[in-house]
């Protein structure tokens, strides 16, 4: 039986990866375009109805086809035993993996919305700068097939955003890849919470609507182009930064996001426990690498 108020598996369901997590099988339902970098793809069918995301910046692996392979190719999906059998294929036939953030989930039908930021497939961006998973999201179209590893239970580990009960204030700062998660952040927070939040996006055209109330005062930041670094630090360092014991949520990309933190913790003074912080991507440095590097150090 599932645990009161949640849909998905049993906990002593030998599916469950990790305990808590298990694969969907799902497709392409609709795709629409947010902005010049950004884009919406919703996913559908029958199987996630038991996908128990537990909102905020709920986080989850998503499994892509190569060009030409009709769905994602994974040897092995119960137990423990996935990722190495995953890992023993070769490179250019196994599912393409990254994780993403779940930007909202519907029943009836069962489908959740997930946002791709496009790095790379502009028609101004160099030949060969778009990663496998942005070539994908730009021509996704109704039908193609996906596999999701995601929660079966709502209280999960993937859920990183949690404040503790004496929280005066949220912080919130994120630049595009982690703009669906502080999306989905906003939406679950109280409308009486005291927000600030900054947000920082390649094209003033990627700004979006996000939920409003008279104490959530978000700031957009346009990263200039050419590069120059990001905005984000700039502007948590002249910020006018409410009283009060803060909470803060960082994320991003991963040298920003050390730097922010930092600056809270030390110039600042918030409590290093109290910051929340996320490299969602890394300059110069692949996904795959970048769980090598976790792998290698959560096994040394």
């Amino acid at each position: 039986m599932t645990r009161e108020g949640e849909v998905g598996a049993a906990p002593d369901d030998p599916g469950l990866v990790s305990g808590q997590f298990r694969f969907f099988d799902a497709q392409v339902v609709r795709t629409r375009r947010l902005g010049p970098t950004l884009t919406r793809i919703t996913f559908g069918g029958p199987p996630l109805a038991g996908l128990a995301s537990g909102g905020r910046d709920q986080s989850f692996s998503l499994f892509l086809p190569h060009p030409g392979q009709e769905a994602p190719l994974l040897p092995d999906r119960t137990g423990e035993g996935w990722y190495r059998a995953w890992q023993a294929l070769p490179e250019d036939e196994r599912a393409v993996l990254r994780s993403y953030t779940i930007r909202a989930q519907r029943r009836n039908p069962d489908e959740v919305d997930v946002d791709f930021a496009l790095h790379g497939t502009g028609p101004d961006d160099p030949p060969g700068t778009a990663g496998p998973a942005s070539r994908w999201a730009a021509g996704a179209a109704p039908g193609d097939r996906v596999v999701l590893l995601g929660p079966a239970f709502a209280d999960n580990r993937s859920v990183g955003f949690r404040p503790p009960a004496d929280t005066d204030w949220v912080l919130l700062a994120a630049d595009e890849t982690a703009l669906p998660a502080l999306g989905g952040i906003l939406d679950h927070l109280p409308a009486d919470t005291v927000v600030r939040a900054w947000i920082e996006v390649p094209h003033p055209q990627d700004i979006q609507a996000l939920p409003s109330h008279p104490d959530f005062r978000i700031t957009w930041l346009v990263r200039r182009s050419g590069g120059g670094g990001s905005p984000l630090a700039e502007a948590l360092r002249t910020a006018d930064l409410p009283g009060g014991t803060p909470y803060a949520w960082l994320a991003g990309e991963a040298g920003t996001v050390r730097a922010l933190r930092r600056h809270l913790v030390r110039e600042v003074g918030v409590d290093r426990a109290r910051v929340e912080f996320s490299g969602y991507w890394r300059r110069g440095t692949s996904e795959e690498q970048l769980r090598a590097e976790a792998l290698a150090a959560a096994t040394a």
